[in-house]
């Protein structure tokens, strides 16, 4: 668990496909101070399992799944990714509750560049749009944001999603996050890790699950 609070600015090092998986490597000196092997860091979002560490650098394996969902499968040598070490109990929970567990990858619509802060557009898959709320947190590629206004698309509330129609959202970057993450540099066309806070889904899943007037579930 994360609090989408970046720690590091990291470098990829290497990407190496082997059939369906990859092995991620990742220049991090702070993050590799205090990293074992089978702990957790979130690379750009993405929770991953440490599986070596190098001095200054981590490996990490890639399956199917975080290739097909995520953007990782898609890093060059030289690229920057944001940094989180796991969460400690006794930590601040300075962002929100990230899992690390992607949900969607989204385009980057705008990227208005203000005088003091900038403001960032995302398409917002249908599938997964009822989860954002305005004043609400996503994290995008791991950094927790606040969403400054929600743009609804016909059927957004709908469980049945309607291919090709999309929403979008907007979140505000303040100076410390353009200094410290890899948000100030996307550029539209691009693409981000998009997770939705988790305790919305719980919610809706509890709601599903109310027992009905004759004592069974209406899910």
């Amino acid at each position: 668990m994360f609090t989408g609070i970046v720690e590091e600015l990291g470098r990829v090092v290497r990407l190496e496909t082997v059939e369906d998986s990859a092995r991620l490597t990742v220049e991090a000196p702070t993050v590799t101070q205090d990293v074992s092997l089978g702990d957790s860091v979130s690379v750009n979002g993405c929770c991953l399992t440490v599986a070596a560490v190098h001095g200054s650098t981590f490996t990490a394996d890639l399956m199917a799944e975080t290739l097909t969902r995520t953007t990782l499968g898609s890093q060059a040598p030289g690229d920057p990714v944001n940094l989180e070490r796991a969460l400690r109990a006794s930590d601040r929970l300075g962002g929100h509750i990230v899992q690390g567990h992607v949900d969607a990858t989204a385009e980057v619509l705008d990227h208005h560049r203000g005088e003091h802060w900038d403001l960032l557009r995302i398409s917002l898959p249908q599938e997964i749009a009822r989860y954002v709320a305005v004043k609400g947190s996503v994290a995008l590629d791991g950094v927790s944001l606040t969403v400054v206004d929600v743009v609804d698309a016909p059927n957004t509330l709908d469980v049945s999603p309607v291919p090709g129609a999309e929403a979008s959202l907007s979140v505000g970057l303040i100076p410390e996050t353009l200094r410290r993450t890899t948000l100030g540099t996307r550029r539209p066309g691009e693409r981000v890790n998009l997770e939705v806070d988790v305790l919305a889904k719980y919610a809706e899943r509890l709601l599903g699950a109310r027992p009905s007037q004759e004592g069974q579930q209406t899910c």
